[in-house]
């Protein structure tokens, strides 16, 4: 009898507290519905727990495929690394490749063998992407920010390495065993997880809009740099800073052949290798002239209406959030991620700040927009080759990336691609597929030639989708995906992110946009 009373009151308490329970979770997901963060439906946790069974039953039927081709003597099966790697297959991608597709038929070859790259290789990339030609600007940042241009670049670096890492914690979610799962592949994906139910789709057009134009913009001013650099370089000869441009870009249309990831990261390593050559000539030369440098020339004082294209400068110096997805997804080790982001912004941040300081210190007021226009003639024509060679190189990285999210929106999004597939069965480019690439590379030679305004083009870009993609659109998602999770300071990191990135965003671009209709008007040229 004391049981069956006992058994009633317990019954009765937790049914008390369960109903309690769900009044809270009601009350709280109102107030955050009402805020913009809606929490998940009854279909989408019933979706979230199918798809965890199904990423069970899957583990398990590999695991029982592994145990019935060791019982066979299999020629593939291996001795216990096999094993281990899938209990962390769908964590960091360090398991077998799939033996078949979903419908029971052979998958593709090409996706089975296709290259992973190290943490090194990645990091090459990114520091590529960070510390490329666009340091060449840096110094012209610090002639009308001073002081505080210096503390932006050590602040965009902190800042930009930030939400590389919160964006690709969106690619993820955990498990019913607490693991985190890769259900997101890109950029895109993330967008329109964050923009569903109501407009599924919404998202991911902006994000290939912004990374597009980002990526096209980045391609573009390697060409004009490319020409800028040449025709300083031999003024005297008879070929005008255009006919320069053309000539470059016809070096650069093998890049419409490129197929993999592994093949870029060879360019960035040379890249990078060829970066530090020319940081250490130009540093060596400013050092020469120490006892010249004008150190009150350094102001804390800003040029209001200079200073927002700084801004806009300085962070797409930093851009590197639209390649991120497709790196990290490509890592032999994703785990690597994180550190390598940090290395890589750290490294960055302090070559940055260096080669801007000494240059700026060393020409003062005289500094122009390309930093090697001040050298001396002989030694600028030594080191505008070897930028040459460097933009060239850090070309296909931009170009490949564009080419990817052009493919993907237009010919490989299942049966809602507007064309075919610019690959065939034996995964050759078809033709089509190549008159694209070779249709990209000639119209960054045509914007090249019709605005060859490198700072002011590289500022625009920077404020325009720099500032979004890296600043804006990553703190945003990761309120939006991940609230549940965050903690009050992250709360606190992405909402002043989201601040400090949208006022930058919109007066740089206006000021950009102004010094873009004067030099049109009064035709100034670089």
């Amino acid at each position: 009898m004391a049981t069956l009373i006992r058994s009633k009151l317990s019954n009765k308490l937790s049914n008390a507290a369960t109903a309690v329970s769900n009044k809270s979770q009601a009350k709280v997901s109102g107030m955050f519905a009402k805020m913009g963060f809606q929490a998940a439906t009854d279909e989408e946790a019933l979706g979230f727990v199918a798809c965890d069974d199904l990423d069970y039953d899957h583990r398990q039927g590999m695991q029982m495929d592994i145990l019935t081709s060791e019982e066979m003597g299999g020629e593939g099966s291996g001795d216990g690394g096999v094993m281990e790697g899938d209990s962390h297959y769908q964590r960091d991608g360090t398991g077998p490749p799939h033996s078949a597709s979903k419908d029971g038929g052979p998958t593709n070859e090409l996706a089975e063998v296709k290259p992973k790259i190290t943490a090194w290789e990645a990091g090459w990339n990114v520091t590529n992407a960070i510390q490329g030609m666009f340091v060449l600007g840096l110094p012209y940042a610090i002639l009308h920010g001073g002081y505080l241009g210096l503390f932006l670049i050590i602040f965009a670096a902190v800042v930009c390495c930030y939400t590389g890492k919160i964006l690709i914690s969106c690619l993820y979610e955990e498990d019913e065993d607490g693991q985190l799962v890769r259900v997101r592949d890109s950029y895109v994906d993330i967008a329109n997880a964050c923009c569903a139910p109501r407009f599924p789709s919404l998202g991911g057009h902006v994000v290939n809009v912004a990374q597009i134009i980002e990526l096209v913009m980045t391609c573009i001013l390697y060409v004009v740099v490319s020409g800028n650099l040449m025709y300083n370089s031999f003024p005297n000869m008879p070929i005008s800073q255009k006919s320069w441009a053309i000539i470059a870009t016809a070096a650069l249309l093998p890049c419409a052949f490129l197929k993999s990831l592994k093949a870029v990261s060879k360019f960035s390593l040379l890249c990078t290798l060829a970066h530090f050559v020319i940081n250490i000539l130009v540093i060596a030369y400013c050092l020469s002239r120490a006892r010249d440098w004008a150190w009150d020339k350094v102001k804390f004082y800003i040029d209001v209406k200079k200073f927002p294209i700084s801004i806009g400068i300085i962070v797409f110096s930093y851009t590197s959030q639209i390649f991120l997805p497709s790196l990290e997804g490509n890592m032999a080790k994703p785990s690597e991620f994180h550190c390598m982001m940090n290395w890589t912004h750290i490294a960055a941040c302090i070559l940055k700040g260096l080669f801007a300081l000494v240059a700026y210190l060393t020409w003062a007021d005289a500094t122009k927009e390309v930093i090697t226009d001040n050298l001396p003639p002989t030694m600028r024509a030594i080191v505008n080759l070897f930028l040459v060679s460097k933009a060239l190189l850090s070309y296909p990285l931009p170009f490949f990336a564009a080419v990817e999210v052009l493919e993907k929106t237009f010919f490989q999004d299942g049966g809602r691609a507007y064309f075919p597939d610019c690959y065939g069965g034996d995964g050759r480019l078809k033709s089509w597929g190549l008159t694209l690439r070779c249709s990209l590379v000639v119209f960054t030679l045509l914007m090249a030639i019709y605005v060859p305004h490198f700072a002011l083009l590289m500022g625009l870009t920077g404020s325009l989708t720099g500032a979004g993609l890296c600043f804006l659109l990553p703190s945003l998602f990761h309120l939006k995906l991940l609230w549940r999770k965050l903690q009050w300071h992250q709360v606190f990191f992405d909402v002043a992110i989201f601040v400090i990135g949208g006022i930058c965003s919109i007066s740089g671009f206006i000021h950009s946009i102004e010094g873009l209709i004067e030099a049109f008007k009064y035709n100034i040229e670089e």
